[in-house]
């Protein structure tokens, strides 16, 4: 039997499609490993569905990070400035006076290199006091030294100022550029192109607008009134790239339902297949080999759910029932180990079943249930390999399809979900090519990795196709 395996590796090797093929499975399985060990499925999930509540730091709909490798103009990425873990950039001074009163100063710092504006701009405080609220007054300084007043706020215990948000500032920003040019824009002009825009008249037109590159800063400066007061700020200035795989309209990172839809969608595909594959052998065996009314009934009961539509069925199914992944990969094995697959091995068998070595197994006294498990399916184990192996990506598309039409596992994060949520918030329409064409990148990726080796095996096993 070792003999004949190496025999099979031999001619699978000489095959460059089923190299080709290998090497995707390899990928596809590595890529499985590192997602199971790093992110475990209890964390995907979590992350997933928590929503923009702790994907606050992310760009909304932002394209992977290596299309700037390719654009003529650099897409800006996010930058990150923070009171409480320091760094480059940020610095802040409290200073005492009175008896309990303190004026705190802090000022963030940035380069700002890129080629088009950020698409959006906010900031995150924590203020510590007992009674009387900070009050503090947020200034911006561009590369050429304009100076100009953002807005004052009176702090909360934690909060957000949403730069971007604010239809006042906004107004302002207008009304300072008809001030210098005499001219308002022929755009509304948004707070984040007003706090980065060259102050030109290039700012007057849409299409000539252009961000000042160089030395950013923003200077807060307040007052807390009690001694043990005190007052932390986070700027975050959101880019229009993120990550190896973009982030999606709720702010997540679409690499970790990338990822995890890699694991999902093998384990789901290969268990699926061999499991329906090996039921159906069995079921074929039963039937061929004891004949008369078993036979009848198994090919009744296959005829009758051969008519049966198997995807309207499932359809049903998923909609009565809110099945979880592994439920509903029970539904869909059970759905179709009565599927046409039987009346094929049944024909194979009840040639086998006349076969010598048959009879003489029949002839020392073995078992029916012997002949069958030792003698009939491991002869024509070799024969479905390669239908075995090009019916995974069916499989895979199945479960993506379902979850692309809103009836697959509601937590799990798989490929069809990153489609679904792109053709329900109009992705292709807005231009976020990125969301559709990675999940369906890796699909296609799948499909072909289980047809390239498919095929190979299939001239390897099946004599007739060797000499095509």
């Amino acid at each position: 039997m070792s003999r004949r395996v190496k025999e099979h590796l031999k001619e699978i090797l000489q095959y460059k499609p089923a190299l080709v093929g290998l090497g995707i499975l390899v990928l596809l399985i590595g890529i499985s490993i590192y997602t199971v060990i790093m992110i475990p499925y209890s964390k995907a999930t979590y992350l997933w569905r928590a929503g923009e509540g702790i994907w606050l730091e992310c760009p909304r709909n932002a394209m992977p990070s290596w299309v700037n490798l390719f654009l003529p103009k650099k897409l800006p990425e996010t930058i990150i400035l923070d009171t409480q873990k320091g760094g480059r950039g940020v610095a802040k001074a409290v200073v005492p006076f009175g008896e309990k009163a303190s004026k705190i100063r802090i000022e963030f710092t940035f380069n700002y290199p890129y080629d088009d504006f950020p698409s959006e701009i906010n900031l995150f405080y924590t203020a510590e006091y007992n009674r009387s609220s900070p009050h503090i007054t947020i200034y911006w300084i561009k590369p050429n030294g304009e100076e100009f007043k953002i807005k004052e706020l009176t702090l909360k215990k934690s909060g957000a100022y949403y730069i971007s948000n604010d239809e006042k500032f906004a107004q302002n920003l207008q009304k300072r550029i008809y001030e210098k040019f005499g001219k308002e824009p022929d755009y509304t002009m948004s707070p984040e192109i007003g706090l980065f825009a060259r102050e030109d008249e290039s700012i007057l037109k849409v299409e000539t607008v252009t961000p000042m590159k160089g030395r950013y800063m923003m200077i807060i400066e307040g007052t807390v009134f009690e001694r043990n007061a005190n007052v932390d700020v986070k700027l975050v200035v959101y880019g229009k790239v993120y990550g190896v795989a973009g982030t999606d309209h709720l702010r997540r990172d679409l690499s970790i339902a990338l990822l995890w839809g890699t694991p999902i969608a093998l384990s789901f595909g290969v268990i699926a297949a061999v499991s329906i594959a090996f039921i159906q052998m069995i079921i074929a065996a039963l039937s061929a080999w004891y004949a008369n009314k078993v036979d009848f009934v198994i090919q009744k009961v296959t005829e009758i759910n051969m008519i049966l539509p198997f995807l309207p069925i499932l359809i049903m199914l998923s909609v009565f029932y809110s099945f979880n992944i592994w439920m509903l990969l029970i539904v869909v094995i059970a759905l179709s180990i009565f599927g046409s697959g039987v009346k094929t091995y049944r024909a194979v068998f009840l040639q086998i079943k006349e076969f010598p070595y048959v009879e003489a197994a029949k002839a020392y006294g073995a078992s029916s249930l012997r002949i069958i498990f030792l003698y009939l399916i491991p002869k024509i184990l070799p024969t479905i390999i390669p239908s075995l192996v090009l019916s995974v990506s069916d499989f895979v598309f199945l479960e993506a399809a379902l979850a692309f039409l809103g009836l697959g596992d509601p937590v799990a994060p798989t490929w069809g979900k990153i489609i679904d949520d792109a053709y329900s918030m109009g992705a292709l329409y807005k231009g976020y090519f990125y969301w559709v064409l990675e999940p369906s990148f890796m699909l296609i990726l799948t499909a072909l990795g289980f047809a390239l080796l498919g095929f190979s095996l299939d001239k390897i096993f099946n004599p007739r196709l060797k000499e095509i």
